[in-house]
């Protein structure tokens, strides 16, 4: 789903917030568990950009938007792959397969194919890449796209890591003329990321997330062996094997930049599974590179490559529609409905609420803190880490009683909104501790103490 993720929810709710009050909240206002702690939204300008867009388009403004992102990067790869002198016949099918696969997670949310900043990410660094590889004159552009890039998501350090590699590299070949503008352009992106509502505490906002704890408990951030799903990993896995295949028979082959930066990223992507979609990008190049070793004498084949334009029009074409076809009940994802939150509101107003992670952030888009949550998908960059180790002790499929009873007691929890499958769950709290299963909807149920 392109409106699949959860976190959707409270970004609308975030951009919705600032335009009222044209400023961005220090402070959590939809918790009662954030306990004074400061509110690092690193997202702050995509939540605004997508607030606005959402009230006059609606969801399908939003899909249109993931699409136009998704069709920049296929564009700008596509490009690059033939300006490093691919055939068209290697550029597409390099471009296409790594197009497919680096949102095509069996695992979920699908982030990389999504309504969430993380596209602002995936964008700006194939261009960074992109860039630096050409060693234009638009190079000097960087340090303005990173003003944008350094509001719109966190991920800009990638930014930052990328134009070091070019100039690590430029460094070791004692090309000092390259090096230099690597490090010019690289101190303008540096002094760019400082442009924004919090000064250099970005940087604190970043250490609350780059190496937290919590990220040992969401998915995107698991090791690869964790993630891998039959069969739908099995396509990754042939793309991955034939790109080692071909970097070991091509081994001598130049643009090390971008061979350095798929190897980087498919080994952090085998320690953290996020990373391997910026593997799938960056090794567009050196892969289509290989496969024009591959179809020698093709490299100027107009025929083909006139056809490979039509395919890829008409698939850019159908792909939308095909989309709004299969699902045309656009929205938020269904595990919370509004019908579930009205009833929470109505008859629970002044509900004490332990709510589901994933239930967090489309509870805040629908009752926008009329009851305050308990947690929800923005974690250490909005909860103090007692709380968030509370509730990873509750988010296992073993009810862990001692975890619960210390939870509910501590935080004086009287309604627990939860995942209606959970029977462990059901089984503890109705059938041992008393309380009564209230509402039962078609994926969420709501538990009231006695």
């Amino acid at each position: 789903m392109l409106l699949g993720h959860y976190d959707l929810g409270w970004h609308l709710a975030a951009g919705d917030l600032i335009r009222d009050q044209g400023k961005i909240p220090f402070q959590d206002p939809w918790s009662f568990t954030a306990a004074g702690r400061q509110w690092f939204n690193l997202s702050w300008l995509w939540d605004v950009f997508a607030s606005a867009l959402f009230q006059h388009a609606g969801f399908r403004g939003l899909i249109l938007l993931v699409l136009a992102c998704g069709a920049a990067i296929v564009g700008y790869l596509t490009s690059l792959c033939r300006d490093s002198g691919a055939c068209a016949m290697g550029a597409c099918v390099s471009v296409l397969s790594a197009c497919v696969l680096y949102p095509a997670y069996a695992a979920f949310p699908n982030i990389y194919l999504t309504a969430s900043p993380n596209m602002a990410t995936m964008l700006f660094a194939v261009v960074f890449y992109g860039e630096c590889l050409k060693r234009t004159r638009r190079i000097l552009l960087l340090p303005a796209l990173m003003v944008l890039w350094a509001n719109l998501h966190g991920g800009f350090l990638l930014g930052l890591f990328i134009i070091g590699v070019f100039g690590g590299i430029a460094l070791l070949r004692r090309d000092w003329a390259n090096f230099k503008i690597y490090g010019f352009v690289g101190a303008g992106c540096f002094i760019a990321t400082l442009v924004n509502p919090l000064g250099w505490h970005i940087y604190v906002g970043l250490t609350t997330v780059l190496g937290h704890f919590s990220q040992h408990y969401i998915t995107e951030w698991l090791p690869y062996y964790r993630n891998i799903a039959i069969p739908g990993s099995i396509p990754g896995m042939v793309y991955i094997l034939a790109f080692i295949a071909l970097e070991l028979r091509y081994r001598g082959s130049g643009l090390a930049e971008a061979r350095l930066l798929s190897w980087l990223f498919l080994l952090l992507g085998f320690y953290q599974f996020r990373y391997l979609a910026f593997f799938f990008l960056f090794s567009t190049v050196p892969l289509a590179l290989h496969l024009d070793r591959l179809l020698p004498g093709r490299s100027n084949n107009f025929a083909i490559g006139r056809s490979l334009l039509i395919a890829g029009t008409i698939a850019a074409c159908v792909l939308p529609l095909l989309y709004l076809r299969l699902d045309p009940s656009l929205g938020l994802p269904p595990m919370l409905s509004e019908q579930d939150v009205r009833y929470l509101e109505t008859h629970f107003p002044h509900a004490r609420l332990l709510n589901h992670w994933n239930f967090g952030g489309i509870l805040i888009f629908h009752d926008r803190g009329a009851i305050p949550v308990f947690v929800d998908g923005r974690a250490s960059t909005a909860y103090p880490d007692a709380l968030l180790h509370d509730y990873f002790k509750l988010g296992q499929l073993a009810v862990d009683e001692n975890a619960w009873d210390t939870v509910l007691e501590k935080y004086h929890i009287d309604t627990v909104l939860w995942v209606r499958a959970h029977e462990q769950l059901r089984q503890f709290l109705v059938g041992k501790r008393g309380w009564k299963e209230a509402y039962t909807g078609m994926y969420a149920s709501i538990y009231v103490k006695p």
